[in-house]
């Protein structure tokens, strides 16, 4: 078991995340960001697992068929598009419920900062867009407008680097998010 490095791989995370939401104005959850990592269920899994290269919960996946740790982190963590798949009141089906803007930046923040700690010295502001391009075309199941704002704020990193995107987020998406923001 790797229990020391996958720790400070789960500290250097959540401080990265911490810088993020705090640059927006979103301290609570920079704060609270990924507490259920240090339960048993998905800490335990990450020593197990541990890699320092990639998510512990792939090679789970892997191992088992399925991720034990994921299915308790993405059920108790508004941040990530999966905690917000639900039956759809129109349809009856099971799709991508429309995400509070607050939990899209936070995702936002999370992807990118999983990246640098994943990528380390190969990390580029293109990264997590690159990312999420490789994962995409019918892998997520995400509600439209929760997609055009993430991919937006994806592409504004790739384009405009990390403080534009950020300042623009704190200025404009987060000022406006008391009003029903659309995409």
């Amino acid at each position: 078991m790797k229990a020391w490095q996958h720790l400070k791989t789960i500290l250097r995370h959540k401080k990265m995340v911490r810088r993020g939401c705090f640059k927006v104005g979103l301290y609570r959850q920079g704060i609270m960001h990924d507490w259920s990592k240090y339960s048993p269920v998905e800490f335990l899994v990450g020593c197990r697992y541990y890699q320092g290269t990639k998510s512990p919960n792939n090679a789970e996946r892997a191992d088992k068929g399925y991720s034990s740790a994921w299915l308790h982190h993405k059920g108790r963590n508004k941040h990530h598009l999966e905690y917000w798949i639900d039956y759809s009141a129109e349809s009856g089906r099971m799709e991508g419920m429309r995400m509070p803007v607050n939990y899209v930046v936070e995702m936002f923040i999370d992807r990118v900062c999983a990246s640098k700690n994943y990528q380390k010295e190969n990390y580029t502001d293109r990264s997590p867009l690159e990312y999420f391009n490789q994962h995409g075309d019918g892998h997520y199941m995400i509600h439209e407008e929760t997609q055009k704002l993430l991919e937006r704020l994806l592409h504004m990193l790739a384009e405009e680097g990390e403080e534009n995107v950020y300042r623009y987020i704190k200025t404009e998406i987060l000022k406006n998010r008391k009003k029903d923001y659309r995409c």
